[in-house]
């Protein structure tokens, strides 16, 4: 999308085209934020990934990259020698390093990845742009917009700080400048409410959707559902850690909101609420108490030690009561 901005002047169109131009997603974008079209045609200058700081302004997690999230870029990056679509940096004068990147950030990692194994002259492609920080938020919006390898609590994460900062506090007024609607906004905003317990539930950040927030968030906002929307989320966050230490399939999004879900539902007449077994702190297993039945105890596969184990249970079945004294 970047590259169709920095490929199209709109002062160079036709006068036919001028008066009628189409209207593509850019162009509506472009609308929202006439600085891109400005950099049409700009000199590109050629540095080192090490000569930039990384604009924390920007959505994507520059920690969260790695290889593999890059590996096609790198591949077409090492092929042509170079990235072909310029990044946008602006001089950082009382600064450590001398730029600082507004976008590009894939880009950055790859070359820099590239320059650490065995590339070392491939360079950084990239324009200078005197830009503050509510335009450079723009500029990157516009690149990261459709990228699908940003998560939706990236963005909300990103929306909210920018918020926050260069529009007052007032969602409306970020939602018109960006041209993005204000229920939208809202709902990736609202995903940075969910609490760090819930979201470790979910095998990466990835899987976590608005259309996910939408559900949660409001059992989350009830004082009484919350602790066991959190009880359920500490288990599910334990089996993905076994699940990814075994090299075995991770609970997908939908399951694991599902799962939380059916936690805060009232339970059958006759059955008593959850109690989890926790060894060290960390959730195993749960047990569940049954006027009719007993006690059905789960236990989810663990590296702890049978000892500890039957030593988690001991205090939760003489809680229980079941044992008859005579």
């Amino acid at each position: 999308m970047i590259s169709e901005a920095l490929a199209s002047n709109p002062e160079e169109r036709a006068p036919e085209e001028a008066s009628a131009p189409r209207q593509t997603f850019t162009n509506k974008r472009l609308e929202a934020f006439g600085e891109a079209a400005r950099l049409v045609k700009r000199p590109t200058i050629r540095l080192k990934p090490s000569e930039c700081s990384i604009w924390p302004g920007n959505a994507r997690d520059y920690d969260l990259l790695t290889e593999d999230r890059v590996r096609s870029l790198i591949d077409s990056i090492q092929s042509e020698n170079g990235n072909r679509v310029p990044a946008v940096v602006r001089r950082t004068p009382n600064a450590p390093l001398p730029y600082e990147l507004i976008t590009g950030t894939r880009r950055h990692w790859a070359i820099a990845w590239l320059n650490a194994n065995h590339y070392p002259d491939i360079d950084l492609v990239a324009i200078i742009e005197d830009i503050d920080d509510e335009a450079a938020f723009r500029l990157a919006d516009i690149e990261n917009r459709e990228r699908e390898d940003i998560s939706d609590l990236e963005r909300g994460q990103n929306y909210k700080a920018a918020v926050d900062a260069y529009y007052g506090g007032v969602q409306s007024r970020m939602a018109e400048r960006v041209k993005l609607s204000k229920t939208m906004l809202a709902r990736y905003v609202g995903l940075t409410d969910l609490p760090d317990i819930v979201i470790s539930a979910f095998a990466s950040p990835m899987d976590l959707q608005v259309r996910h927030g939408d559900k949660l968030l409001p059992l989350v906002r009830q004082a009484a559902l919350r602790p066991k929307l959190e009880d359920a989320a500490k288990m599910i966050a334990a089996e993905q850690s076994f699940r990814q230490s075994g090299d075995e399939e991770p609970i997908s999004g939908s399951e694991v909101v599902a799962r939380l879900i059916k936690s805060t539902t009232a339970p059958r007449q006759g059955r008593a609420q959850k109690a989890l077994i926790e060894v060290a702190g960390k959730a195993i297993g749960q047990i569940d108490k049954d006027r009719a039945r007993g006690l059905t105890i789960t236990i989810n596969p663990t590296d702890q030690s049978p000892d500890a184990i039957l030593e988690a249970l001991r205090p939760l079945i003489a809680n229980a009561k079941i044992l008859n004294k005579g």
